[in-house]
């Protein structure tokens, strides 16, 4: 799975996407003060923007291709009944996508404690002067979202939306 990035100039998101996509975004972009977080882990990144768009689309491309992944593929045989890769044929992208897909979604089981640590690491970057914050991390570590969202209503839109998106609110 690709990791995206939510960049703020000031309490706006101003692009999301990879880190290739956020620097086209954001090289002809007039902010200076822009903020980049990962929306897996919450951190706040970096991107270099200098030596102009030429320069930064060979540091930052977009690895987008069709196929297997050059390294870490593994075949090995898989033994199912015949309803089940009738079932496969019918999935999108095939059955090795499919099993992918299941195999991911199985092993990320229970993550609301990495998306509670993710928003709280972003809250703590943009938001840890704003009204409210020390109980709205009291909130969310509570695990009570909607108390959360209510500590959080009043700060501007796109830093509550964000939050609450992080911690698996929305």
């Amino acid at each position: 799975m690709t990791e995206t990035f939510t960049a703020f100039a000031g309490p706006r998101v101003v692009a999301r996407g990879t880190r290739g996509a956020l620097a086209r975004a954001l090289i002809d972009r007039s902010e200076t003060n822009v903020l980049i977080f990962s929306d897996e882990t919450g951190r706040e990144t970096d991107l270099d923007l200098s030596g102009g768009a030429e320069a930064v689309a060979a540091r930052y491309p977009d690895r987008v291709g069709r196929g297997r992944p050059k390294l870490g593929v593994v075949a090995r045989e898989v033994t199912l009944l015949p309803r089940h890769w009738d079932w496969l044929a019918t999935q999108r992208g095939g059955a090795s996508a499919t099993l992918r897909r299941l195999v991911e979604a199985a092993s990320r089981g229970d993550d609301s404690a990495l998306r509670r640590d993710a928003a709280y690491r972003f809250c703590s970057a943009i938001a840890g002067d704003l009204p409210g914050f020390e109980e709205a991390m009291r909130q969310l570590y509570s695990g009570d979202t909607e108390a959360f969202g209510a500590a959080i209503a009043e700060w501007p839109g796109d830093i509550s939306g964000h939050a609450l998106w992080l911690a698996g609110a929305e």
